[in-house]
């Protein structure tokens, strides 16, 4: 029952017009605190499934040529997780549930916002939990964290939105991605015209034995990007939406001509010499105030909050 679930749900997911789907069992969150774990959500549930939607190249079109950044907002952000991914995240759900088993969708809260309000009883974390999609991406065998701190998937490297699903259905979790997409370049760090990106001083991150080399980011100086970086929709303090900002996009050229992404295209992703607003450390860096992924990964998944 259990291949024959996962085959079903697979099916469906490509029926709905899912790009990319993972699945982990319960034990690959078991060192990850309570606040931020999705099985806080449902206790008794047995699998998290990731589901994601692709960015589509031609969002990140106008602000690379600087010409249009409200369609990326629409296309590549809001839209994208408010209506396209969710309409595909409910009736993925649906689809399990119609088969018996109970399936909890989840939104991609910012992990930085704090509880708003008490526990119900002794020993129970105080809502609401928002769980870590960074770290579910890789627990589901999706990718892995790149050097500039975003997700990073072997089909789309960054252009990627996820939702997630916990479910009391026991299904074979996705392997572990043993390869790797990034290979450290440093061009994100040197596009960046305000030095945020620092590459002489990196953190190792472990998810579920996977091991990934992040540089430190200062996300205060990432806010105050004019480059394509967004400013984060949830919460000012959170970490800023980075997949349009010049790092990434550079890095997005990288990995394409080097042929590393499956989603390939005729013509190369930059025409022309990148614009850039902004000089190279225009801002003394505070070591004190860098964070990786919006916090810091301990070796055992546990990740601190930005304060």
């Amino acid at each position: 029952m259990t291949g024959d679930m996962k085959q079903y749900i697979t099916d469906a997911a490509k029926r709905i017009g899912i790009d990319l789907i993972g699945f982990a069992s319960r034990d690959r969150f078991a060192c990850v605190d309570a606040q931020h774990n999705p099985f806080s959500i449902f206790p008794e549930a047995k699998t998290v499934i990731m589901l994601g939607k692709r960015i589509c190249r031609g969002a990140l079109r106008g602000v690379e040529e600087g010409t249009n950044f409200g369609d990326y907002a629409l296309f590549g952000k809001n839209w994208l997780e408010d209506e396209f991914l969710a309409l595909a995240c409910y009736d993925l759900v649906n689809a399990i549930e119609d088969e018996g088993f109970e399936a909890c969708p989840i939104f991609p809260n910012p992990t930085e916002i704090k509880p708003s309000g008490v526990a119900v009883a002794p020993g129970r974390p105080e809502p609401n939990v928002f769980p870590d999609f960074d770290y579910a991406a890789v627990a589901c065998g999706l990718g892995e964290i790149g050097y500039n701190g975003l997700f990073l998937s072997e089909k789309f490297g960054s252009r990627q939105r996820f939702h997630m699903i916990i479910t009391d259905a026991e299904i074979e979790p996705t392997p572990i991605y043993e390869g790797s997409i990034c290979d450290r370049c440093g061009k994100c760090a040197a596009a960046c015209p305000l030095g945020a990106i620092d590459t002489e001083c990196t953190v190792s991150v472990e998810i579920c034995g996977k091991r990934m080399e992040v540089a430190q980011i200062d996300y205060d100086v990432c806010r105050t990007c004019k480059n394509g970086a967004c400013a984060n929709r949830f919460a000012s303090y959170a970490r800023p939406d980075r997949v349009a900002a010049l790092c990434n996009r550079t890095c997005l050229c990288h990995l394409e001509e080097k042929e590393a992404l499956e989603n390939k295209f005729e013509n190369a992703f930059r025409q022309s010499e990148a614009w850039a607003i902004g000089a190279d450390s225009a801002r003394e860096r505070n070591t004190e105030r860098m964070n990786v992924l919006g916090g810091t990964f301990s070796k055992d998944g546990n990740r601190g909050n930005v304060k």
